[in-house]
């Protein structure tokens, strides 16, 4: 039985995510149909301008993303806090961007006067929309409708394009959101459709490469067909900021340089042409956080099938689902070994 999405995102324990969707028709989402001889690969553009524009409505910043074939990854961080500190004329201008508001709203940020029962409704109103900033389910909802529209238009169709609502998993600590990350970036490397992380297109670690060097290619995205009638601000990556707390910090908990010298080591060591192959030198980050070189080796290739909806340590894990409400909990702990199903308490 599916769980609520209530119950399986909640900024006050973790502001980290990973979201993924898959394409439900036979026709890919990107990528070629070998069939039709069909070239879909303009789509990923779609995706990432879309998250991208998103990003600069909503209160939630990406961290990483992968456009594949038929299916798309992303780790996104709940920024509560600016949420809090928006103003309501800022609300209402957001809110705007992405459907047609209320008349009362349009009537108070002209400047009219609103009467008694007008002041309560944009009260009530803009209660509303400020949480919803904040919501990962509304985000995917904007992302997904206008995605699935204009595929269905181009494809001359009608009916589903997307298999169903999103799936998540709650990232509880710093293991988690790592191990995730690396798997997100990692995935055409996985997927054997990229041998180096420059040649990953449509991924985070491309485009975080790209920035490094003004020198570098003009990224995919900016070559893709696009509807430049209303130009769209778009928000940059979040940035990595070196804190050392899941929960105290702006953007992601860790050096840039050190994420970059792990994704390295970890994608050469799980290439197809190099199986079984490990450095002796482990990164930085393997040693400070206590992980293994074989459990983190594993997490890079199977973190979708090592948990379900959360990840992190048992203990988090146990608490997360706890609290929510659920009696059984699966996964291993971001740095021990796998667990099996195992009742809570």
């Amino acid at each position: 039985m599916t769980s609520a999405r209530r119950m399986l995102i909640d900024a006050n324990t973790t502001p980290f995510y990973h979201v993924i969707n898959r394409c439900v028709r036979r026709a890919f989402l990107c990528g070629e149909d070998k069939l039709t001889g069909r070239s879909y690969e303009h789509r990923r553009g779609w995706i990432v301008d879309k998250i991208k524009a998103l990003s600069a409505i909503f209160c939630i910043d990406i961290c990483a993303y992968a456009v594949m074939n038929n299916h798309y990854h992303l780790v996104l961080k709940i920024d509560v806090e600016e949420a809090k500190t928006l103003s309501q004329k800022e609300v209402i201008s957001r809110w705007c961007q992405i459907t047609k508001g209320h008349a009362t709203a349009t009537k108070y940020m002209n400047g009219d006067a609103l009467i008694d029962g007008e002041r309560m409704l944009l009260d009530a109103l803009i209660a509303e929309w400020q949480e919803r900033l904040s919501s990962i389910s509304w985000f995917m909802r904007c992302l997904n409708e206008e995605i699935a529209r204009k595929a269905n238009r181009e494809d001359e169709c009608k009916g589903a394009f997307w298999e169903g609502r999103f799936k998540s998993q709650a990232l509880l600590d710093e293991q988690a959101l790592l191990a995730c990350m690396m798997y997100v970036d990692l995935n055409p490397i996985r997927a054997g459709i990229a041998d180096s992380l420059q040649s990953s297109d449509f991924t985070s670690i491309q485009e975080r490469l790209n920035a490094l060097s003004p020198n570098s290619i003009t990224p995919l995205i900016t070559k893709t067909p696009v509807d430049n009638s209303q130009p769209t601000p778009h928000k940059s990556l979040a940035k990595f900021d070196g804190a050392t707390h899941l929960h105290r910090q702006t953007g992601i908990p860790f050096h840039f340089a050190d994420y970059l010298e792990l994704i390295d080591w970890t994608g050469r060591a799980i290439r197809h042409d190099k199986k079984g192959f490990i450095d002796n030198q482990r990164p930085k980050l393997l040693n400070e956080l206590g992980i293994a070189s074989d459990a983190w080796l594993s997490s890079a290739k199977d973190f979708r099938r090592q948990y379900s909806g959360i990840s992190g340590r048992w203990d988090a894990m146990c608490a997360f689902k706890l609290q929510q409400g659920g009696k059984w909990c699966r996964g291993k702990s971001s740095s021990e070994a796998l667990h099996p199903n195992q009742p809570l308490g």
